[in-house]
Parts: structure tokens; sequence; C-alpha cells
């Protein structure tokens, strides 16, 4: 069941990217960015496999991420920017952000600066939801878009080139990758699993 959801996933992916190209893969970062668990992991390493194919300019595939990085954020930001922190700590439990997880930007926030927003374009997971929370905090506009595009032309880049490396080995991994397909899926439920209690925990402590 599972596997057969990231299959179809996947292919949805690959089919956009192959036919819209560079603007495909912007799309897609986009939507990651709309607080939309759509995994980059997943977009922008078939974008350097189709670099390592000769289909597709790197530069031009990873500057695409992080354009659709920035266009994806803005909706988010300005979500939390006009609900602000009191119309979230009183519906946000629906969307599963607690009071817990906005004290937890503020330390961020707190312990970096702006920065915090750079950094946290290049983590797994968070950086999907980052915009949000820099909304409600109403994090100078143009410091964070300029940080966000810069965290994710980096996180970009790399997932690129991991793309390119394995387009150039493909052949070998054949092999072996799908014998990895399951322990993948059942990781990434289990990892959906925890976020979720966590953070229903979370609601109900507050």
């Amino acid at each position: 069941m599972l596997d057969s959801i990231l299959s179809g996933l996947i292919a949805w992916i690959e089919s956009v990217i192959t036919g819209v190209g560079p603007a495909g893969i912007a799309i897609l970062m986009a939507i990651e960015s709309c607080n939309i668990p759509l995994p980059s992991e997943a977009v922008l390493p078939f974008a350097g496999y189709l670099v390592s194919k000769g289909e597709m300019g790197f530069h031009l595939a990873a500057f695409a991420g992080a354009i659709g990085c920035v266009i994806g954020s803005v909706p988010s930001y300005y979500l939390g920017y006009f609900g602000g922190r009191k119309f979230f700590e009183k519906y946000g439990k629906y969307v599963l952000v607690s009071k817990k997880d906005l004290e937890y930007a503020d330390k961020w926030v707190d312990k970096y600066g702006d920065w915090a927003f750079f950094l946290c374009r290049m983590l797994p997971v968070i950086r999907t939801f980052i915009s949000l929370p820099a909304g409600i905090l109403k994090a100078r506009k143009r410091t964070f878009f300029t940080l966000t595009f810069l965290g994710s032309l980096i996180w970009s880049y790399v997932l690129v080139y991991v793309g390119v490396v394995l387009g150039e080995h493909l052949d070998k991994l054949k092999s072996v990758w799908h014998k990895f397909d399951v322990i993948i899926v059942v990781v990434c439920f289990i990892l959906g699993c925890l976020y979720i209690y966590k953070h229903i925990k979370h609601l109900k402590e507050d």
C-alpha cells in the first residue's frame, strides 16, 4: 500500500519535471514551501539525474529549485503575518501547530537571529514549515526572502549534485536500490507518525 503510494508520488514528480523542465522544478518546490510535505529529496535528485543525461543545466536546475522555494514561501509567510500569533495559538491545533512550536521558533530566532531562517532552509522537514513562524514573528520581508533564497540555493545544489552522481552510476545502483524500497517507506512512515504524535501531545499539553 505505502510502497504503491510512494511509487505513484515519485512517478508524478518525474512526469512534471520531464514535461515542464525547470519550471516544473520550481512548481514542485513551491508546493513544498507552502507547508505541503512534498519532499524536495525526491524532486531535486531527479532533476540531477536529467542533468547527468545532458537534458538540463546543473545551475539552472538548482536555481529553479531555489526560486520555487521563495515563491512557495510567500503565501505561507503572509498567512502567518496576517493571522498572527493569537490566531495560531487559538486555531493552530487544526494544522498541528502548538504553542510549543511557536516557542521553539522563538528560541531559534533569539539564538541565531534572522540567520535561523537561512539555517532552517537546509534542514529536512523543518524547511517545509519555517515560513509560517517567520510570518508570525514578523520577520523582515526582504531579509527573510533573501535568506530563504540563499539557504534554498545551497540545499538545491546539494540535492541536484546527489542526483547527478546517482545518475552517472544508475545502472550499478538499479540492482540494489529496490531492496531498500521497503525500508525507506517504513522509515518515512514511522517518522511521520512520530511527528504527528509529538505535535498532538504538545497540543494536549497546551
